[in-house]
């Protein structure tokens, strides 16, 4: 490979870890001042017409079958109105690092799934001591915290973003093991048209939306860079930096993006955070890099987990 190459492939993952990792700020910054899942629907709804869109009109792709849309409306409720929606909902009321760190748990949550319900039996040493880790640095950062003060949400948070990783993991592991013939890309886009029409028919039956006309500047800017930076520029970073560069490094942003949106948190919205924190979070990002270096001969690899 080119030097040149190389050195693009490494400036895709410092863009892909950056934008992914404000994501997480932006999220918060949106949530604050309109309904959450209204935000939701509405960044997935654009970046489902951008995607379907380049694919129909540029790429020629043909129109889903009925055979394929079941299986993407089902992987949309799981991928996108449970993952997505829920980890959208549940920083508006815990702070954006956090948030992303519990993001970041998600192949050691593909490994349990797999464990107690797919009936896998390769769990190495690597693995198990990379489990341990982790759930000892994610137990050191809330036993030294007080996250839940002067906030009564702050659990119902937390249980959004644990539902939301839960969804994603179950979700990779179905399309691990169920290939689909359609383009990945494409099948996005459609489930993100798919899941913004089901989250936009629950908003208007609740009532918890706000006419558009009266949506803040700020929260057409928040939507705006998600659909922008976060689903499409990110995306293509991403892409970019798998074909320039190991697997193993492409997958690095994963472990980037929790210190990223800590440290812009600090910053934005004054998040308190001490030594522990930061020790934990080290030893939970240390330790979901050894589970997920461990089940790459799987195939299991961090890909799409900020869409």
């Amino acid at each position: 490979m080119l030097q040149s190459d190389k050195a693009k492939g490494y400036f895709a993952l410092f863009i892909t870890s950056i934008v992914w990792g404000t994501t997480w700020v932006v999220s918060k910054i949106g949530v604050s001042i309109m309904p959450p899942m209204q935000l939701v629907y509405l960044r997935q709804f654009f970046g489902g017409v951008i995607f379907v869109g380049y694919f129909l009109f540029f790429k020629k792709a043909p129109i889903i079958t009925i055979k394929q849309f079941r299986w993407l409306f089902m992987m949309s409720i799981i991928m996108f109105v449970s993952a997505n929606g829920l980890s959208t909902w549940g920083v508006k009321y815990i702070p954006p690092g956090l948030g992303a760190l519990i993001g970041s748990l998600y192949p050691l949550v593909v490994v349990i799934l797999e464990s107690l319900f797919f009936k896998n039996k390769q769990v190495n040493s690597a693995t198990f001591f990379g489990l341990i880790l982790s759930i000892g640095g994610i137990a050191l950062i809330f036993s030294k915290n007080n996250f839940s003060n002067n906030n009564p949400h702050f659990l119902l948070g937390v249980l959004l973003s644990i539902t939301a990783v839960v969804s994603w993991s179950f979700g990779t592991i179905l399309m691990l093991r169920n290939k689909s013939e359609i383009n990945p890309y494409y099948g996005i886009g459609w489930q993100m048209l798919i899941s913004s029409t089901m989250i936009f028919i629950f908003m208007q039956v609740s009532g918890d939306t706000i006419p558009l006309v009266e949506i803040p500047k700020t929260a057409w800017f928040a939507i705006a860079y998600l659909v922008i930076l976060g689903s499409i520029v990110a995306f293509a970073a991403f892409i970019y930096s798998m074909k320039k560069l190991p697997t193993s490094i492409a997958s690095l942003y994963a472990y980037i993006n929790p210190i990223v949106a800590t440290l812009i948190g600090i910053v934005v919205f004054k998040d308190h955070i001490n030594k522990f924190t930061i020790i934990g979070m080290i030893i939970t990002i240390g330790g979901v890099f050894l589970v997920n270096n461990s089940i790459k001969k799987k195939e299991i690899i961090i890909a799409e987990a900020e869409l």
